[in-house]
């Protein structure tokens, strides 16, 4: 896992809250990270090439896409904002 940046759910933020305290236990987001984290992803993992810097887990990116997907947000500009 050395080839991904880690996506700590858990780290509080020193101005902003921790994710604990943004978002409910009922929220849609953590039921989705929660249906991601069950799942197989090792071929998608090993596509990754490895060059250049590090990229993020492709179970962080696909909860985005999936969370995106479901509350009707398709384009990649709006789901970064």
């Amino acid at each position: 896992m050395a080839h991904f940046i880690v996506a700590d759910r858990k780290t509080d933020y020193l101005l902003p809250p921790s994710l604990d305290d943004w978002l409910n236990q009922d929220h849609l987001a953590r039921f989705i990270v929660d249906v991601i984290d069950q799942l197989d992803l090792s071929k998608l993992i090993q596509q990754y090439a490895g060059r250049g810097s590090k990229a993020y887990h492709p179970a962080t990116l696909l909860a985005i896409l999936v969370y995106g997907y479901a509350t009707g947000i398709f384009s990649s500009r709006r789901l970064e904002q």
